[in-house]
C-alpha cells in the first residue's frame, strides 16, 4: 500500500472548531505548563492544586497515587553512565530504527523533550528531579524495564478523558469558534488566535518547520493523541501579520467583549480567552491568513506527530480491519517531514507505505475513529511498521500539492495533493485530488476515478496558536545541554586542542564573560567552576561543518555544537539519550551537570532574524536550538476529534 493520498490546505488556514473547557471555579488550578517543561516536582504541585488537572492527560500515570511506591527515585540521584565516544557506543535503546527492525514497538518511557534522560547505561527508570526535567512514568513492579507499559500510560489518559467527559469536568462548547488567547503580566503581553490550523507538508512552504525533530518524542504524542482521539495542547505558531485584519479584530475583541476564561497562574501571568462564533468574522480572519506563511515556534514533534497521525488515518480509510500501529515508531518518511537530529535521521522513520492502521469507520462518516466515543478502548497495536531512510537534504523531494487558489473566506476548504511536478508539492503515486465539501469540513468529494482516497476527517487539523508576530514579537530563549558522566576537567582538556579556554570559578563570572565575547563561544560549567571556550581552529571547524548546509546554518551555536564540538572533540553523537536539555535555566544545568557527574554546556539564544532566514531557505536548527515564548498555557481549551 503506497502512502495515501492527503487533503491538503491550499493556504494557511484556521477552522473553528467546538474547544472543550474545564468547568471549574478557578481555571487556572486545571492549567499547566507545556509536557515538556513539566519536571516530577511539578507534575505533585499540579496534582495537588486540583485532581483534574490536565497534566493527568497529557503526562498520564503521573499521579499522587504512584508516589508512594517511588519517592526513592525521585530522591536519588542517577549515578553518572561511562561516557565512550560515539563510534564505540553500544546501544541498549530498544525501540525500533533502521538498524534494528525487530525490536519492540513501543517508545521510550521520556515523554519530554526537556531533557533527555537516559544515556546508553542509563536504566529507564532513572529520575530527574532539577527544574527543566522532565516527569517520568511511575515504575510498575510488574514490568522487566521497571516502567508502566505504554498500553497502559496512554488507555490512562483516554478513561481519564471520556470520564471527565462523562461527569461534567469538561464541557464542550456549543458552537464552533476561534478562540482569541492573551496572556498578560509584567512586561509581557502576547494575543493570539487558537483554532484548526489545516495541515500542510512543509514543501508547500505554508507551515515552516525550523527545527529537527527526534523519533522519541513523536512516538510519544502519537501513542497519546491516537489513543485520545484529542489534540490536547495547542502548538505555537508565528506569522507576519502587518496590520492585517485578523490581528486587528483580535485586538478588538480583547479590549472590547467579556472572556470566557480568566485564569491567574503562579508565573504571574493572566490568560483571557474569547470565542469568535461569527460567521463573518471567521471568514475575514481566514481571508486575510491565506496568503500569508507561519514558522512553527513550539511544537515541531506535535506538528509531525499531527502529520504522522493524519497518513495513518488516511490510510486506514483504504485499508479496513487494520489497526494502527500507535506506539510504534512514527512514519516519517516524507522527506520535507522528516528532518532528524544529524545522526538519527537514519533511525528515525518509518514507510508509510508498509503501515498498520486503525479500524475503518464503517459507515464512513470523518469522524473521530478507534472507539472515539470510548478514548480508552482505542488498544495501541505493536505491529511494527517498515523502516525507510529519511533523506533530510532533498525537502523539494516531498509531496506536496498544487494550485494556491481557494476560496479565502471559507477555511473548511481544503485540497488534496495532485502530481503536477512543476509544483513544490507532488504525488507522483495519484494524480487524482481529494476536494473537501464547501458545506462540511468533515466531509470530501472523492474523485469518481480515486476510490481510495479518503474524505476530510479532523485529523487533516491540528489545535494551534496563531500570533502575529510584527505586532507581538516573542521572546526567544536559549536551551542548553548536560553531557551526564562527561566530568568538567575531561571536557575541558579534550576541548584545549580546538578550542582557546578560560577558566571561572563560579558561574556567575563565566556567564559574564560569555556575554562578551563573539559567536562561537560556550560556557562549560560542572564540578570545579567554569570554562569559556572561544577561537575554534578554523580548519577543524570548516572541516567539520557540513558543505551541504549554508553559511548561515554553519554559523549556528548550535549547528557547531552539533556538527563539531559534540562528535569532534568529545565522540559523541547529540541523541535524546547522550545528551540532556535544559530550557533556559542555567543554574539548573549547572547542578544537574554536578550531580550526574557530567558537564553542562551554557548556549546564548540564538538570534531570530537567523532562525527565521534558515526556515525561510528550507533548512532545519538542529534539534532544540529554540525556546519561544511566552508558550501556551496547556488546559485552557482542548480538542476532541469526536466533538470538532
Amino acid at each position: 500500500m503506497g502512502t495515501p493520498e492527503l487533503p491538503v490546505p491550499d493556504g494557511l488556514v484556521l477552522r473553528p472548531f467546538r474547544g472543550v473547557r474545564f468547568a471549574v471555579e478557578d481555571p487556572a488550578k486545571v492549567t499547566s505548563p507545556p509536557y515538556d517543561l513539566i519536571s516530577d516536582a511539578d507534575v505533585e504541585a499540579l496534582l495537588d492544586s486540583h485532581p483534574n488537572n490536565v497534566v493527568r492527560l497529557i503526562l498520564p500515570c503521573s499521579t499522587p497515587s504512584d508516589s508512594s511506591s517511588t519517592a526513592h527515585h525521585a530522591s536519588e540521584p542517577p549515578a553518572p553512565p561511562a561516557h565512550r565516544p560515539a563510534e564505540t557506543s553500544p546501544t541498549t535503546d530498544h525501540s525500533p530504527t533502521a538498524d534494528n527492525p525487530s525490536a519492540p514497538s513501543t517508545p521510550p518511557h521520556n515523554t519530554t523533550d526537556t531533557t533527555s534522560t537516559t544515556t546508553d547505561d542509563a536504566p529507564a527508570t532513572r529520575q530527574l528531579t532539577e527544574p527543566g526535567a522532565p516527569p517520568h512514568f511511575r515504575p510498575d513492579a510488574s514490568s522487566p524495564t521497571g516502567e508502566v507499559p505504554v498500553e497502559a500510560r496512554y488507555a490512562e489518559a483516554g478513561r481519564t478523558l471520556k470520564a471527565w467527559l462523562a461527569e461534567g469536568a469538561l464541557v464542550p462548547d456549543e458552537a464552533p469558534a476561534l478562540y482569541v488567547y492573551e496572556q498578560s503580566g509584567p512586561g509581557v503581553l502576547q494575543r493570539g488566535l487558537i483554532g484548526d490550523v489545516g495541515l500542510a507538508d512543509p514543501a508547500q512552504r505554508i507551515i515552516l518547520p525550523h527545527e529537527d525533530v527526534m523519533p522519541g518524542p513523536v512516538a510519544d504524542r502519537l501513542a497519546l493523541m491516537s489513543t485520545t482521539q484529542a489534540n490536547l495542547e495547542p502548538i505555537f505558531l508565528l506569522y507576519e501579520g502587518g496590520s492585517g485584519t485578523a490581528t486587528a479584530l483580535v485586538d478588538e475583541v480583547a479590549a472590547k467583549r467579556r472572556p470566557l476564561v480568566t485564569a491567574h497562574t503562579e508565573d504571574g501571568l493572566t490568560h483571557r480567552l474569547w470565542a469568535i462564533t461569527d460567521p463573518a468574522e471567521i471568514a475575514a480572519i481566514n481571508a486575510d491568513l491565506h496568503h500569508r506563511q507561519a514558522l512553527i515556534a513550539d511544537g515541531h514533534h506535535r506538528y509531525a506527530t499531527y502529520r504522522v497521525l493524519q497518513r495513518q488515518e488516511h490510510a486506514a480509510a483504504r485499508e479496513p480491519g487494520i489497526s494502527t500501529p500507535s506506539t510504534s515508531r512514527p512514519d516519517t518518511s516524507s522527506p520535507s517531514e522528516g528532518h532528524t537530529s544529524a545522526g538519527e535521521s537514519s533511525k528515525a522513520d518509518t514507510n508509510a507505505g508498509n503501515l498498520s492502521q486503525t479500524p475503518t469507520d464503517p459507515d464512513n462518516t470523518g469522524e473521530a475513529r478507534t472507539h472515539a466515543g470510548d478514548p480508552s478502548k482505542a488498544h495501541a497495536s505493536k505491529d511494527e511498521p517498515s523502516r525507510a531512510q529519511i533523506n533530510a537534504d532533498h525537502p523539494s523531494e516531498a509531496r506536496a500539492s498544487t494550485d494556491a487558489q481557494s476560496n479565502a473566506s471559507d477555511p473548511n476548504k481544503v485540497r488534496a495533493s495532485t502530481s503536477k511536478p512543476s509544483q513544490a508539492r507532488t504525488n507522483a503515486g495519484n494524480s487524482n485530488g481529494v476536494r473537501a465539501s464547501t458545506g462540511d469540513p468533515g466531509q470530501a468529494q472523492t474523485n469518481a476515478s480515486n476510490p481510495g482516497a479518503g474524505r476530510a476527517g479532523p485529523w487533516d487539523f491540528g489545535l494551534a496558536l496563531l500570533v502575529d508576530s510584527a505586532a507581538y514579537p516573542p521572546d526567544l530563549k536559549a536551551i542548553h545541554r548536560v553531557i551526564p558522566g562527561l566530568p568538567l576537567s575531561e571536557a575541558t582538556e579534550r576541548a584545549r586542542s580546538f578550542w582557546q579556554v578560560r577558566y571561572y570559578d563560579d558561574l556567575a563570572s563565566g556567564l559574564a564573560a560569555l556575554d562578551s565575547v563573539p559567536e562561537p563561544a560556550f560556557l562549560l560549567v560542572g564540578e570545579g567552576g567554569s570554562r569559556l571556550l572561544t577561537d575554534p581552529d578554523p580548519v577543524r571547524l570548516a572541516r567539520a561543518m557540513p558543505p551541504d548546509h549554508s553559511d548561515r546554518w554553519n554559523s549556528l551555536n548550535t549547528s557547531i555544537l552539533t556538527e563539531f564540538v559534540l562528535p569532534v572533540v568529545w565522540g559523541m553523537r547529540d541523541n535524546d539519550r547522550t545528551v540532556r536539555i535544559v530550557h533556559h535555566d542555567t543554574d539548573a544545568a549547572a547542578r544537574l551537570a554536578v550531580r550526574t557527574g557530567g558537564t553542562a554546556v551554557i548556549l546564548r539564544p540564538l538570534a531570530i532574524e537567523d532562525v527565521l532566514a534558515v526556515a525561510a531557505g528550507g533548512e532545519r536548527v538542529p534539534r532544540k536550538s529554540t525556546s519561544f515564548g511566552p508558550k501556551p498555557r496547556t488546559g485552557l481549551v482542548l480538542r476532541t476529534f469526536a466533538i470538532d
